[in-house]
């Protein structure tokens, strides 16, 4: 193989890469990777995250109108608890003080 040929190669292999990357930059940039299934409401969402050790963490998802405990841990997950979710009004807006 002559120079020119292993210089085509190498070329060819960046082009290859720089068309792939900017096609992930055109799909994150106009929102094509983000939720794929459409703009519904999401009904499933992690309330809360609480890591216990290095190894183990327990979330609070909540599905729909449930609340569900999840232990999760390298070697299994488990489902602690599941309970009807509660849920908290919107707050009221705050009312402008003024100094009189």
């Amino acid at each position: 193989m002559d120079w020119t040929d292993w210089a085509r190669t190498v070329f060819a292999l960046l082009a290859t890469l720089a068309l792939i990357g900017g096609a992930a930059y055109v799909a994150r940039r106009f929102g094509m990777l983000s939720n794929i299934t459409g703009k519904g409401v999401r009904r499933v969402n992690v309330v809360e995250s609480l890591m216990l050790d290095p190894r183990r963490r327990l979330l609070v998802v909540r599905f729909d109108d449930r609340d569900h405990l999840i232990l999760l841990s390298p070697t299994r997950d488990l489902l602690v608890a599941d309970v009807a979710a509660k849920i908290e009004p919107a707050p009221a807006p705050a009312a402008a003080e003024t100094n009189t």
